[in-house]
């Protein structure tokens, strides 16, 4: 978001403080620091792990893991070609990888370790998806992991213990982008980014339900789930916010160019989507058909993918402002 003068922004009413516009006595953010990555190389998702403290990073061929803590790398997750995603099993002491470029997902042991006590990320088994596995969701309840794949426009869902498929081949009726689980709800959704709407799914018997579209708004790619108020924040041209009982878009606000990922705090009651186009972090107030605006977050343009972790209330970003200068921007509370 780009700054006038003081005598300006007097004149329409405005103050901005630290790293974006403040919009209420809500919480602001405001930048911490950089987590320096490094090294050439695409990368997609980030998934702050709340309870083990820790970040998985996709970047290239690899998933970098950060201890969230202290802010230091501590490992890599290997063979894991083109991948896109990453979803995590704590109750398993598991994780799961999306594979792109192998139409794969990896199953690793979040457990494992050298004898110097070392995290070792060892791979388990692979598991066979449709085409380009994207986002990747795992829920607890049902014991599934559910892969959104990008080229066969198809969901694939395997057993997180065995890797037994449970279902595959399920059309969409487009590319899925960012999805999410409601297992008391017994459902699952799915954003179809070129068709403009939300896919419901029976979440036991794997079936779409619902084609719930977003227009005007466009573009759908990140996805939460504001479980007690049975909304979806969904990052596309706007936030949107819309009733996961019936389709139905009960709140709207402008949110920049360029959007990728969505995120809801359940502490804060905060909804965060990312815009990579303009460098922004749109936060706003949830209620059940309100969206309250907070904050535009000033980032960094390219900033496009996103994470926050529920205890800490931070909030992540990755970001290369050159090729070689791969790194996660950090942002907090005041």
């Amino acid at each position: 978001m780009l700054r006038s003068r003081l005598a300006c922004l007097l004149a329409m009413g405005v103050l901005a403080v630290g790293a974006g516009a403040t919009f209420g006595a809500d919480p602001q953010y405001k930048k911490i620091k950089d987590i320096a990555i490094g090294g050439a190389g695409g990368w997609d998702y980030l998934y702050a792990d709340a309870d083990m403290q820790r970040l998985y990073v996709s970047h290239g061929t690899k998933i970098v893991v950060v201890d969230s803590k202290d802010d230091k790398i501590i490992g890599e997750i290997t063979n894991t070609p083109g991948v896109h995603g990453f979803a995590f099993a704590n109750d398993l002491k598991r994780g799961f990888s999306s594979n792109g470029s192998a139409n794969t997902s990896s199953v690793i042991d979040l457990d494992s370790k050298d004898a110097a006590g070392a995290p070792t990320f060892k791979e388990l088994m692979q598991v066979k998806t449709g085409g380009n596995p994207d986002a990747i969701m795992y829920d607890a309840k049902s014991g599934e992991v559910w892969t959104n794949n990008g080229r066969s426009n198809t969901f694939t869902a395997f057993d997180a213990k065995t890797g037994k498929i449970i279902s595959d081949g399920v059309a969409l009726g487009g590319k899925p982008e960012t999805g999410t689980i409601d297992f008391a709800a017994n459902r699952a959704y799915i954003n179809i980014e070129n068709k403009n709407e939300v896919v419901e799914i029976d979440l036991k018997e794997h079936k779409v339900l619902s084609h719930w579209p977003l227009a005007p708004a466009t573009g759908p790619t990140g996805q939460a789930l504001v479980p007690d108020l049975h909304r979806l924040i969904i990052g596309c041209s706007k936030m949107v916010m819309m009733d996961s009982t019936n389709g139905k878009i009960v709140a709207t606000l402008d949110c920049g160019s360029g959007v990728d990922a969505a995120a809801y705090d359940p502490g804060t009651h905060l909804a965060f989507v990312s815009a990579g186009g303009n460098g922004t972090v749109t936060i706003a107030k949830v209620e059940a058909d309100k969206l309250t605006l907070v904050q535009t977050l000033t980032t960094e343009r390219g900033a496009r993918t996103m994470t926050v972790d529920t205890k800490t209330h931070k909030i992540y970003l990755a970001n290369a402002p050159t090729p070689t200068t791969f790194k996660v921007l950090e942002f907090g509370m005041e």
